[in-house]
């Protein structure tokens, strides 16, 4: 196809709509029309267009002057995972992992509070929480949910530890917004965590991030057992490597 042939099949209209999309991806604690405005290039009136047409088709929500992607694209996504996607290609991976372990290995990705799962394999032991893709769970209190916001850009993690509901869900979990972000910052600069009995007692588990060609985080990966299966100390020796291993096979997904 030449240049010309090539200008008029592109549809710009159509780009900058993407565009705004991509950019509510990456403030998954939603945007005003004027800071949507100032990042994408745009008019105020402009935005407001793209701004308001997702919301009239459901790919977005409205809530007074914040707009944030709505779950609708996970639609898409399910389509996506259904083919030869992403998690297509880790499923093996994770596989080998869960059967190497004899626990549950799981994927998940960041959805406004909460982490959402996009893959499970099952260990062999049965755990009190019941889990399968699409399963929401709070991020705060959740190894992978703190894996993912590690990821997040300064001001997207400030304003989602102020605009969480951040609840007590057992006596071990950290409610104090300053300790929850100074847990945040030990995983990123670890690069795993560790969450031990916060979001049901006798849970532990283990996350690792999934990181993109550009270094974004994109998702993360995590192994949950019972408490009295591994110590703190047992699952960083023992579980950690294998994560590790998982993680560098599963970004060979993205090299070209």
């Amino acid at each position: 196809m030449d240049e010309e042939a090539a200008s008029r099949d592109h549809v710009g209209s159509l780009e900058r709509g993407l565009a705004v999309m991509e950019i509510l991806a990456r403030h998954p604690q939603g945007m005003t029309l004027t800071e949507m405005a100032e990042e994408a290039g745009l008019t105020r009136a402009g935005a407001r267009r793209f701004l308001l047409t997702l919301v009239a088709t459901g790919y977005a929500t409205q809530d007074g002057r914040v707009f944030s992607l709505s779950p609708r694209l996970l639609t898409v996504a399910r389509t996506w995972l259904g083919g030869g996607s992403l998690w297509s290609f880790a499923a093996p991976i994770m596989r080998a992992v869960a059967t190497q372990l004899n626990e549950a290995c799981s994927a998940a990705i960041l959805s406004g509070q909460d982490v959402v799962y996009v893959a499970r394999i099952p260990g062999r032991r049965i755990l009190s929480v019941s889990l399968d893709v699409g399963t929401r769970l709070p991020a705060y209190c959740t190894s992978m949910g703190r894996m993912l916001l590690a990821g997040l850009a300064p001001g997207d993690l400030d304003k989602f530890l102020h605009q969480a509901t951040i609840e007590r869900r057992t006596p071990k979990t950290i409610t104090d917004i300053g300790l929850l972000a100074e847990a945040i910052g030990k995983a990123k600069a670890n690069g795993f965590v560790i969450v031990d009995e916060e979001l049901e007692l006798g849970l532990r588990s283990i996350a690792v991030p999934i990181r993109d060609r550009a270094g974004s985080t994109v998702a993360a990966i995590n192994v949950s057992t019972q408490s009295a299966r591994f110590s703190v100390a047992e699952m960083e020796r023992e579980i950690l490597p294998a994560l590790l291993g998982a993680r560098e096979r599963i970004e060979d997904f993205f090299v070209v």
